[in-house]
C-alpha cells in the first residue's frame, strides 16, 4: 500500500486526499492553517463548481450543498458598447458557489473522519527531503512556498509577465438574483469584467461581485480602494462603476440596501497566469508532482481554478490506485492524462484576457442570434478542452458556428 503525502489543503489536496482515503490508501495533507483559521479569515475567492466537480463530490459523499437548493442553471452575458449585446446560455446541469471558509473546513474535518492525517505548519526549503523521505510520492497543491521552485515556469503556457487584471471581489447584500438564477458575465470594453455569482456564505445567499479590471481601465480603481478607510465612499465607488459599466446587474441593485456583508468578505489583489512543469525529482529519488495552484494559476475570469484543480486531483488519485510504481514514468502519465482539460484551461483564459480577436466578437454576435450555440458555449464551462477546440482559431469558431446553421459574422 503506498504512502501519500499532500502539500496543501485546497481543493486539489482535498479531492485527492478523500479519493485516497475512500480507498484506503494512507495519507498525510501538509497545511499552513487550521481549518478553525480558514472559517474565520477573510474570503478566500468566489470560487463555482460546474458540475464535473460537484459529481465528484457526490463520489466522495461530500456534497453537503447540493444543487438543486444551493446552485444556478445559466450565464446571463452582457457584452457593453455602442450596440450591446444580451443573451444567455444554459447549462444542461447545474452549478453552484459555497465559500471556501465553509467549504474547505468541512472537508478538512470529513478527511480526518476518514483516517487521513492532517500536519499544521509552514514547510520550508529545507523541509523538503524531509517530507519526501516519508511518502512513497509527494503531491504539491499549494500555489505558494517553498515547493513552488521545483516545478518550472512553462513560457509556452505562460504568455504574461504581469497580472492582466487587477481583482476586487466581495460579498454584498442588496442584489436581486438574476431570473433564471444564474451568473451573470458583464463585459466592459477596454475597462473589464463583472462577474456576478450567487453564493451561499456565512451570511445565507448572498451576491459574490468579481471585478476584472483591466489596469490603466476606468475600473482598476476598485483594486486599490481601502474599505476600511471609508467604508461610505468605497460603496459609493462601487455602485458608480457598476451604473456605469454594468448596467444590468445596477438594475437589480437596491442602492439603500446595497452593501459589503461583512468586512472579512471583501479580497483585493492581482495575480500573473502560469504554468508550471508538471514534476520534478526530489533529493533521494522520490518525486512530486504539482497540482492545483502549484501546477496551473488561471485568473479567475472564467471560473476555471478550482475545476482544474479537482479534475487534476482525480487524476492523480486514479492513476496512483492503477499504477504499479511512483517514478518519471508514473509522472508522465499523469501529465498527459490531465493535459487536455487543464492546459486547455489555461489557454482558453489567456485568449480571454487579451483584446479580443476578430473570431471572438463574432462569436458572442452570433450567440446572441443564436440559443443553441449560446447553451453549448456555456456547457462548455465544463469541459475547457471541449471550449478551447472552439476558440482557438477562427476557423474552428467558423465551424462551430456553422454546426448551428450560422455564419461567423
Amino acid at each position: 500500500m503506498p504512502n501519500i503525502g499532500i502539500v496543501g489543503a485546497g481543493v486539489a489536496g482535498l479531492h485527492l486526499g478523500l479519493l485516497l482515503r475512500k480507498h484506503d490508501v494512507p495519507v498525510t495533507i501538509y497545511t499552513d492553517k487550521t481549518p478553525q483559521q480558514i472559517a474565520a479569515g477573510r474570503l478566500l475567492n468566489s470560487v463555482a463548481h460546474h458540475a464535473p466537480t460537484l459529481e465528484r463530490e457526490r463520489h466522495l459523499g461530500v456534497d453537503f450543498w447540493p444543487v438543486e437548493e444551493y446552485g444556478y442553471t445559466c450565464h446571463h452575458h452582457y457584452v457593453g458598447g455602442s450596440g450591446p449585446l444580451r443573451f444567455r446560455g444554459d447549462f444542461s446541469r447545474g452549478s453552484s458557489a459555497i465559500d471556501y471558509r465553509l467549504y474547505l473546513p468541512k472537508l478538512t474535518e470529513v478527511f480526518q473522519q476518514r483516517g487521513g492525517d492532517l500536519r499544521i505548519g509552514a514547510l520550508r526549503t529545507e523541509d523538503v527531503e524531509g517530507v519526501a523521505g516519508q511518502h512513497d510520492l509527494v503531491v504539491v497543491s499549494a500555489g505558494r512556498g517553498a515547493f513552488t521552485s521545483l516545478f518550472p515556469r512553462r513560457p509556452e503556457y505562460s504568455p504574461f509577465e504581469a497580472p492582466q487584471r487587477r481583482l476586487c471581489v466581495g460579498l454584498y447584500h442588496g442584489v436581486t438574483p438574476s431570473e433564471p438564477k444564474g451568473v451573470t458575465i458583464s463585459m466592459s470594453p477596454g475597462h473589464g469584467e463583472l462577474l456576478e455569482i450567487p453564493m451561499f456564505s456565512r451570511e445565507g445567499h448572498v451576491t459574490a461581485l468579481l471585478f476584472e479590471n483591466i489596469p490603466g481601465g476606468d475600473l482598476a480603481i476598485l483594486a486599490d480602494l481601502k474599505y476600511d478607510d471609508d467604508p461610505a465612499l468605497f460603496t459609493k465607488t462601487v455602485l458608480s462603476k457598476v451604473a456605469q459599466h454594468h448596467p444590468d446587474t445596477f438594475e437589480r441593485i437596491d442602492p439603500a440596501q446595497f452593501r459589503l456583508t461583512s468586512p472579512q468578505d471583501l479580497l483585493q489583489g492581482a495575480l500573473v497566469p502560469t504554468v508550471r512543469a508538471d514534476y520534478a525529482e526530489l533529493p533521494g529519488g522520490t518525486f512530486a508532482l504539482a497540482a492545483g495552484d502549484a501546477h496551473a494559476v488561471v485568473d479567475p475570469l472564467l471560473g476555471q481554478g478550482a475545476n482544474s484543480a479537482s479534475h487534476s486531483a482525480w487524476v492523480i488519485g486514479r492513476a496512483i490506485l492503477d499504477d504499479l510504481g511512483f517514478d518519471e514514468m508514473f509522472c508522465q502519465r499523469v501529465a498527459k492524462l490531465r493535459s487536455d482539460v487543464v492546459l486547455s484551461a489555461a489557454q482558453w483564459t489567456n485568449l480571454m484576457l487579451q483584446p479580443p480577436p476578430a473570431h471572438l466578437l463574432g462569436l458572442m454576435g452570433a450567440m446572441n442570434e443564436n440559443k443553441a450555440a449560446a447553451d453549448e458555449f456555456t456547457d462548455n464551462f465544463d469541459y475547457p478542452d471541449r471550449q478551447w477546440r472552439i476558440v482557438a482559431t477562427a476557423d474552428r469558431t467558423r465551424a462551430f458556428l456553422a454546426k448551428h446553421g450560422t455564419v461567423l459574422p
